[in-house]
């Protein structure tokens, strides 16, 4: 098959790129020569190279840049989305999205489900949810893959973050109160490989079994990494003020996927696994 990957160059799309070109023909696009705000330039590339499908990781995830500049979030994550969708549907291309936990208001007592109600409470979770629905509305053979925390090599993320001020510092300072899936790319990526051979479209959770909160999660860091003796402090949301408003509890449920028999391994042992790769 051939697949298309916008977003190319970042943590999920690289590695999907990785892991995809042992079993499929690779192509993708990526800023500055690809640019999923320019419709025109989207559909020439769709045009030119007659994908299969298009897995479409690019996106603003800056989720505090997003809380400051609401316009250019929904720009690149709804609008560009839109792009992405209309010349899937014109060229009669299937279309894979990479979504959010944060298209949930985190007011659950429970892991959401695919199909429970969504409701964003930050700009990135409404941006995210409009190319939801652009991608529901334009493209007719859609997945949309809902993830959350993900972590990849290379770039910033939460693992490599804690180990930095753990080592600058002597201490930490960690909330409590906000409680997801800690997701890794590499596995993902395989669940997302195994679920465009099934062409069973529709809305799926794909995380890492387990959720934790980011202070348990930063414990499980510092134990994996002989930094035990490192002082953390449970903190609040409240005690932390940053621009955007993070969904307090959004763990998420996989139902869909594992009724394709489409799991992923614990949290705890696809952090071990990243730590040690």
């Amino acid at each position: 098959m051939r697949l298309f990957i916008t977003g190319i160059k970042g943590q999920l799309g690289s590695e999907i790129a990785r892991q995809a070109s042992n079993d499929h023909d690779v192509i993708g696009g990526d800023l500055p020569d690809f640019d999923i705000t320019n419709r025109s330039q989207v559909a020439a590339a769709f045009a030119a190279h007659r994908p299969a499908l298009i897995i479409h990781c690019a996106a603003f995830t800056n989720v505090d840049g997003a809380a400051r500049d609401p316009e250019t979030a929904y720009r690149i994550n709804g609008l560009g989305t839109q792009n992405i969708a209309l010349a899937c549907a014109e060229n009669n291309i299937e279309m894979l999205y990479i979504s959010t936990g944060e298209v949930f208001d985190g007011n659950a007592t429970q892991p959401y489900r695919e199909f429970d109600s969504t409701h964003p409470i930050n700009p990135y979770g409404y941006s995210k949810l409009a190319g939801e629905e652009f991608t529901k509305q334009l493209s007719p053979r859609h997945y949309i893959v809902r993830t959350s925390w993900l972590t990849a090599k290379g770039g910033r993320n939460f693992a490599h973050r804690i180990q930095q001020l753990a080592d600058e510092h002597g201490k930490l300072r960690v909330v409590t109160d906000e409680v997801s899936n800690p997701t890794f790319a590499t596995d993902l990526t395989q669940a997302i490989l195994k679920l465009i051979e099934t062409h069973q479209y529709g809305i799926y959770h794909i995380v890492n079994e387990g959720y934790c909160s980011r202070f348990d999660y930063a414990k499980k860091i510092l134990e994996l990494t002989n930094r035990s003796h490192i002082p953390i402090e449970p903190i609040t949301l409240a005690d932390f003020p940053r621009p955007s408003t993070p969904p307090k509890f959004i763990p998420l449920a996989n139902l869909c996927g594992a009724a394709l028999g489409i799991t992923l391994r614990s949290w705890e042992e696809g952090l071990k696994n990243f730590l040690n790769g």
